[in-house]
């Protein structure tokens, strides 16, 4: 069953504005072959044998395949799924782009980051937009509109107790989501992360030493939330610190999590430097503390990403904390200036006393702490508050993305 989600409506707004490719990008089993499949005439898989020799056959073939040379009503969408597994992919989409965009709209998706693959002249720059996708949200589980230009907070929306234990207890990638039953949800996270070490990274990259990858990821699946401290992973691990950075890069490049790393602009004493490692699927996480900072920090990361997407200003999601080690999970910077910041907690209403120092020392206008087991409030969050406030997560995260 196909259901509704936002990026239907922010790929086929795409398709009606821009002339360039849309580059869809975001976590195995996150929905972007559904999510696409929907708006093209023609899927060319790269798993398929029979579409892989198509495309190998170069741009002519594919073009006489869509029947190009054929009168049209109107311009048919190409969708070309998990392409990037094709070494010479950049060079054929120059090639079919240069050649064929004026006729039809192009739809790229891949299961890691086809924006890393630019380098130098090999570059597509200026022939697609990116689109990173994510799991379900608070908020677009209540709507799947696109955000106002204007104003990109929503109004507060209630989400119903059923949903939203859903989601914190199944996550948000489509399958557990919605079939919300203990026993699919446990062996449907082991399978996606033995498809991931055994599949994704052996196919996709040049990592020969699996195994001790394999190591890695269980370790991090432990550590979300956390500061990394990558000398202290090389260790247990027996490989050097060099490796450990290039192969968590490798891992946020193929979406099994991401690194926040801190701001420094204005923040005195702000000597702390280690990156804080999330996992994109909250709920593999066993403690209640770190699964609730890191159900806020993917959220707060899909608003961030998903804002920078749809071309509504320049954001970026850090967090705080200086030598003496005074911190703050989460800061929003808009625009190159603090937004908000916000301290994720499970159930502590009291106001960490850390909103008030950052929220003085970088000028943000609004500091939240969001709490997960609050009861849900009809009030707008980003109204005109000059201190720290707590809010509850339902009624923050539905005013999000």
């Amino acid at each position: 069953m196909k259901v509704k989600r936002l990026y239907d409506n922010i790929l086929y707004e795409h398709l009606n504005a821009q002339r360039q490719m849309a580059f869809v990008t975001g976590p195995r089993q996150v929905g972007k072959t559904t999510a696409c499949a929907v708006l093209a005439n023609r899927c060319f898989n790269w798993d398929n044998i029979d579409d892989r020799k198509i495309v190998t056959g170069g741009p002519g073939i594919v073009a006489d395949e869509l029947g190009l040379d054929r009168l049209t009503a109107a311009k048919p969408t190409v969708m070309f799924d998990e392409l990037h597994k094709y070494p010479n992919w950049k060079q054929f989409l120059k090639g079919f782009f240069d050649t064929y965009s004026s006729e039809l709209k192009i739809i790229v998706t891949g299961s890691s980051r086809l924006d890393i693959y630019r380098r130098g002249g090999d570059s597509l720059m200026g022939r697609y937009f990116l689109y990173r996708i994510h799991p379900f949200s608070v908020a677009e589980i209540l709507t799947q509109d696109l955000p106002d230009f204007k104003k990109i907070i929503r109004p507060q929306s209630k989400i119903s107790d059923h949903d939203f234990k859903a989601l914190w207890t199944h996550g948000g990638y489509p399958e557990p989501f919605l079939k919300r039953e203990s026993r699919f949800s446990k062996r449907w996270q082991k399978l996606r992360i033995q498809q991931f070490v055994r599949e994704d990274i052996r196919d996709m990259t040049q990592i020969q030493q699996l195994d001790q990858l394999e190591l890695l990821v269980q370790l991090l699946m432990s550590l979300s939330s956390e500061q990394l401290i990558y000398s202290n992973l090389s260790n247990q691990i027996q490989i050097s610190v060099d490796t450990v950075k290039r192969w968590i890069a490798t891992l946020c490049n193929m979406h099994l999590g991401f690194l926040v790393r801190p701001w420094y602009k204005s923040v005195a004493r702000s000597l702390r430097k280690e990156p804080k490692w999330f996992l994109k699927d909250h709920s593999a996480i066993e403690d209640p503390g770190q699964r609730a900072e890191t159900f806020i920090a993917c959220h707060l990361l899909k608003a961030v990403e998903g804002w920078n997407d749809m071309g509504l200003g320049d954001f970026q999601l850090c967090y705080l904390r200086d030598n003496i080690k005074k911190e703050v999970d989460f800061v929003v910077i808009r625009d190159a200036k603090p937004w908000f910041l916000v301290e994720a907690k499970l159930s502590d209403t009291k106001i960490n006393p850390n909103l008030k120092h950052f929220q003085q020392q970088i000028g943000a206008p609004f500091a939240f702490q969001v709490v997960i087991q609050a009861d849900y409030v009809n009030a707008d969050c980003f109204a005109n508050h000059k201190r720290p406030i707590t809010v509850p997560a339902r009624t923050f995260l539905s005013q999000l993305l």
